[in-house]
């Protein structure tokens, strides 16, 4: 049970490092691109949606009335991308930062920073872009035969109650791979190995995903150096010593 407390806590442990002096400059640049970009799409998606509007269901048609419930719609289609999207593309965005930001937390807890870690921001680029890349592959794999058994639920009663289950706890495990890499990268521990280690304290990994999304839901971009954080004081204060 205290390793699922602790678990759970850790990206909360992460938030009140991430604003302390000699952190903020790896969150707040992220943080503010992430921004840009995400509002630049809704920008474009407002305009181009206005376009459509405009077009197939002008104001002076008798079946304009719909125009107010279409907007509902695709504020509500916006929304849904933005969350299910939010962790490919920020981390994309900020998974150059991310690596710093991990090896700053790191030293801070051990007072010694990582052999393998970059301390050049435009080195750091293309190394986490490509690992970023090799995450997303490593989940889309492991989401196939998930999509194959919601299909098969829809046809077996009670099924999809298990299922539902297996759907949450792989997304737990996608968040904890995804942020547990930034640290263990940053001592040249290869993915399969890293994941490894998350299932070696299996239980307080899935905790510690399960406290990132709960902390997406309320915190949104904030959550993802809060992640970031965790991650390294939950490898820093336990995994390193496995």
């Amino acid at each position: 049970m205290n390793a699922l407390i602790d678990g759970f806590a850790l990206p909360f442990r992460g938030l009140r490092l991430i604003f302390r002096p000699g952190f903020r400059r790896y969150v707040i640049m992220p943080l503010l691109l992430n921004i840009v970009v995400f509002g630049l799409l809704a920008w474009l998606g407002v305009a181009y949606f206005e376009q459509f509007m405009g077009h197939y269901l002008p104001e002076e048609s008798w079946w304009s009335f719909l125009r107010p419930l279409l907007w509902v719609v695709f504020a509500l289609a916006y929304a849904m991308i933005l969350f299910f999207g939010f962790t490919v593309l920020a981390n994309l965005i900020a998974s150059p930062f991310n690596g710093i930001l991990a090896a700053k937390v790191e030293e801070s807890i051990t007072g010694t920073p990582p052999k393998g870690a970059q301390v050049s921001l435009v080195a750091a680029i293309w190394p986490a872009i490509r690992a970023e890349l090799s995450k997303l592959l490593y989940m889309a794999s492991r989401m196939v035969p998930l999509l194959i058994l919601l299909l098969i639920s829809a046809l077996v009663p009670g099924l999809n109650l298990l299922v539902s289950a297996l759907w949450l706890a792989a997304g737990f495990w996608f968040l904890a791979v995804e942020y547990g890499d930034y640290p263990m990268a940053n001592h040249d521990i290869a993915p399969k190995d890293q994941r490894a280690l998350l299932k070696r304290r299996r239980f307080k990994t899935l905790s510690f995903g399960a406290g990132v999304g709960a902390m997406m839901l309320f915190l949104g971009f904030v959550a993802m150096p809060a992640a970031v954080a965790g991650a390294s004081i939950y490898w820093s204060r336990d995994l390193r010593a496995l």
